[in-house]
């Protein structure tokens, strides 16, 4: 996985965590649980992803890779 995948799978579960959050304000848990889980996934594999990536990158390319990986979230 790349650090383009890392900052999606971030946006992923940063999304879920906050339609999580609305969910239990709404009173609905089984959906709050529901993207909980999904959250959960989507940190998971973000974590893996840059973990990979400490091991395989110098900081030097982690900076560029991770500039671009962001740069690419923007524009889509």
């Amino acid at each position: 996985m790349s650090l383009e995948e890392a900052a999606r799978q971030l946006k992923m579960a940063g999304h879920d965590a906050q339609v999580a959050f609305d969910c239990v304000g709404l009173g609905d848990l089984e959906r709050a649980q529901e993207h909980a889980v999904t959250l959960r996934a989507a940190a998971d594999a973000a974590e893996v992803a840059l973990s990979r990536a400490l091991q395989d990158m110098t900081p030097e390319q982690a900076q560029a890779e991770g500039e671009r990986a962001i740069r690419l979230m923007e524009d889509a």
